[in-house]
């Protein structure tokens, strides 16, 4: 939205700035503008955090003056605060909305978002180019991976930490003898997201093909949000259900007591999906009324007839050096049996959190938009 023609003036009251750019009129609160003004007593100039006690401010508290100059707007406020704003800072104040920058996919996907290990490990571009590739997609398919037990650890380094849980840092994902967990034996899995028990929950799970030798054991991926999607579209009374009802999810053993709880379908503020949960292993719905619990099941179903249908579920079976980071809270992955006659299946599996992802992107993009020089910390 372009400021060149933007006029400012106070409402009547002094409460409120309007802003009229080519005809858009937006108005802004006295008090929202006053806590967040961008002067070095209200705001710590390297980080941005608040210096004031917001809360401490007046609620009557007025403009006394706005004018416009060059491509500012500057502010005097009731409690004697004068400050400028970046016009384009203020026309450009939107909230936060998740949707705006992710692609929603189905099996009919033409090509599956790939990166480079070497690559990404030695170029921050090259970074920036998986990050957001695993933030517009929910997964990203990196080549080259050294075929070593924690050969996934250098990248996870550049971006990291490990999310270390009760099974350790990057933990082995093979068939074997007393298997404590389900992903340890032969048997299929169905779409699911992984550890919706833990708080938090698990940001981002990398699976590092060591062998992959074994007839069949193929990943299968859903987008739980074109899932969500859809399910709004056909069926918005079963969608409100899922974002409504919290089961519980519970993991024990010897050793660990794991439990939370929350919707198959979160939404942000917006009401768009940012979190979907769906594991049938440690999914515990809670003595709901009958009725409730008849439409929630009703809903569930409706859910996972979609998350396993073919025209979700794209297909994949890793190669050795071959590596799948998937958005967890997105992504519902899950994989076909096997059998170890043809030979070994041999996988590597770790975590890393959401905010350290998340941040890593952000500061790469403004690294590189502002052209300072790379930077492998």
């Amino acid at each position: 939205m372009t400021t060149a023609k933007a006029q400012v003036r106070m409402s009547a009251d002094q409460r409120r700035l309007i802003l009229d750019t080519d005809g858009v009129q937006r108005e802004f609160a006295a008090l929202w503008l006053r806590e967040r003004a961008p002067d070095a007593n209200t705001l710590d100039p390297r980080t941005g955090q608040r210096l004031i006690e917001a809360a401490e401010l007046p609620l009557d508290l007025t403009l006394t003056g706005a004018d416009r100059v060059g491509d500012q707007v500057e502010l005097r406020f009731s409690d004697g605060t004068q400050t400028r704003y970046e016009l384009d800072d203020l026309t450009n104040e939107e909230p936060a909305n998740a949707d705006a920058d992710r692609l929603l996919w189905d099996a009919s996907l033409a090509s599956v978002p790939r990166a480079g290990f070497a690559d990404a490990l030695a170029n921050d571009a090259a970074l920036l180019g998986l990050l957001d590739q695993l933030h517009r997609f929910g997964f990203v398919l990196v080549d080259g991976v050294p075929t070593e037990e924690d050969g996934m650890q250098p990248l996870i380094d550049r971006i990291g930490p490990l999310r270390r849980t009760n099974w350790g840092g990057i933990a082995d994902v093979k068939s074997v003898a007393d298997a404590y967990d389900l992903t340890m034996t032969q048997r299929g899995l169905e779409p699911h997201t992984d550890n919706p028990y833990r708080d938090p929950i698990p940001g981002y799970i990398w699976l590092h093909c060591l062998s992959n030798a074994a007839d069949s054991g193929d990943s299968t991926l859903a987008d739980g949000f074109m899932a969500a999607e859809r399910l709004k579209t056909s069926d918005p009374s079963a969608f409100q259900c899922l974002t409504r009802v919290w089961p519980g999810f519970r993991y024990q053993d010897e050793t660990t007591f794991l439990e939370s709880e929350g919707p198959l379908i979160e939404l942000d503020s917006h009401g768009t999906p940012v979190r979907v949960r769906y594991s049938n292993r440690t999914e515990r719905v809670p003595a709901l009324a009958p009725d409730e619990l008849d439409t929630f099941y009703a809903a569930r179903q409706a859910f996972y007839r979609l998350v396993t249908s073919p025209e979700l579920t794209v297909n994949l079976k890793l190669a050795p050096g071959q590596m799948l980071i998937m958005d967890n809270y997105r992504l519902l992955h899950g994989r076909k049996a096997f059998q170890l006659d043809g030979g070994i299946r041999h996988l590597r599996q770790g975590y890393v959190d959401r905010d350290s992802t998340t941040s890593r992107r952000r500061v790469l993009k403004r690294q590189l938009s502002t052209h300072l020089p790379e930077s492998h910390t």
